[in-house]
């Protein structure tokens, strides 16, 4: 069997993530994170009248002439619209502060001597200069957030600058992880001979809730076939997608695949990349179930790489693309036959990103995920050099 490629499996991913339908109502306060369900259209204009950019004196720009004083008729605070400029005269303004009818023109305190009363021009001052014109920024009517976008700090600020004070999300995807084997038990408790701490379902729950997703950890399940249809029935019924790590095995004891294949149907890709060759995917009562590699690097790898931009698929997100930048090498590596995914650290040069290689680049080996902040992506067959530019992803970010 031909091993398929990582953009063939993420396209066939991506096309079979339907996004959840239902949507709620939350205060902006509460949003960061969050998907907007629905385009927001600006009904106001920003600023929604000319003003001033500096402090300063609004004026006509006709009447500014340097040496010859003109008296102070008004003061306009931010705040306040003022009245008519009478002319002849000028009015003192603070940043912010609405332009008053006639004036055309801000000329900066800098550029003049001035009293409570009276204002002595340094320089002349041009039509518009030193103003913000009403809808500079956002136009009444203008498209100012999409459906499907992650709501950031700036987005909600942007929001309440147009007066929302409330928006419509997609409601929090719901995803259900568990771990198989008898061998597992959690950092809690004291570990035995044989055993090993359930690590790779504490690093799938931190990176679900990183996307802003709802976690169900349904535990440890252990080897029994009975016990595994249960707990992933269990999962069906509270999630809208069910991840396992440990990957689907014919081993007598791993009963992943059996119970999946007994609720609803199962594939088992075999993938061009590593680390993380396996890739199990299909669905449980109806929801996509994912099985992921059991190696700790493998588990992390697949799911940033193939699951994660499912995930955001189905949360309703527009923009699941994954970003790479461009870095130059500090070390020498030869791919194999698979698109390989490497353990590095980023950081500023002279001239460039350099990429320093973790030295240990096992599947098993956690310490080079705690260790990088990116993983360099290395082409099959791929013969890198020191000062070879390659592509990175940058982790966590």
């Amino acid at each position: 069997m031909s091993l398929l490629t990582v953009e063939e499996v993420l396209q066939t991913l991506l096309d079979k993530a339907q996004p959840v339908q239902e949507f709620e109502s939350i205060t902006i306060g509460s949003a960061l994170g969050r998907t907007l369900g629905e385009d927001v259209v600006s009904g106001v204009a920003v600023p929604p009248a000319d003003n001033s950019a500096m402090d300063g004196f609004a004026v006509r720009s006709t009447e500014i002439i340097p040496g010859v004083q003109l008296p102070i008729s008004q003061v306009i605070p931010a705040g306040s619209p003022g009245e008519a400029l009478l002319e002849g005269s000028v009015a003192r303004i603070f940043t912010g502060g609405q332009m008053p009818v006639g004036a055309d023109a801000v000329l900066i305190q800098e550029d003049a001597d001035y009293t409570d009363h009276h204002l002595l021009p340094k320089t002349q001052v041009s039509q518009g200069e030193n103003i913000r014109p009403a809808g500079q920024d956002i136009q009444r009517g203008a498209l100012i957030a999409r459906s499907g976008q992650v709501l950031k700090p700036a987005d909600l600020s942007l929001l309440a600058s147009v007066g929302t004070s409330e928006v419509r999300v997609f409601r929090r995807l719901k995803v259900a992880i568990l771990a198989t084997g008898d061998e597992l038990v959690e950092p809690s408790e004291y570990l035995k001979p044989g055993q090993i701490y359930n690590s790779n379902q504490k690093g799938l729950a931190a990176m679900l809730e990183q996307m802003g997703l709802a976690v169900v950890d349904l535990g440890i399940v252990k080897d029994s076939l009975a016990k595994t249809v249960a707990a992933f029935q269990m999962a069906a019924e509270q999630a809208d997608v069910i991840l396992s790590s440990g990957g689907v095995s014919v081993g007598d004891r791993d009963h992943v695949k059996s119970a999946v294949s007994e609720l609803g149907q199962l594939s088992v890709w075999k993938l061009a990349i590593k680390p993380g060759k396996p890739l199990a995917f299909g669905q449980v009562c109806g929801k996509p179930f994912f099985g992921l590699p059991g190696n700790p690097v493998s588990t992390f790898v697949t799911f940033q790489i193939l699951a994660r931009p499912f995930l955001e698929r189905m949360q309703g997100r527009i923009l699941v693309e994954q970003i790479t930048w461009p870095g130059q090498s500090t070390f020498e590596f030869k791919a194999g036959a698979r698109q390989e995914y490497l353990r590095v650290r980023a950081f500023p040069g002279s001239a460039a990103v350099m990429l320093e290689q973790f030295k240990e680049q096992g599947s098993g080996v956690m310490t080079s995920l705690a260790w990088a902040n990116a993983l360099a992506i290395v082409a099959p067959h791929q013969r890198v050099s020191v000062g070879d530019t390659l592509p990175y992803l940058l982790i966590d970010a």
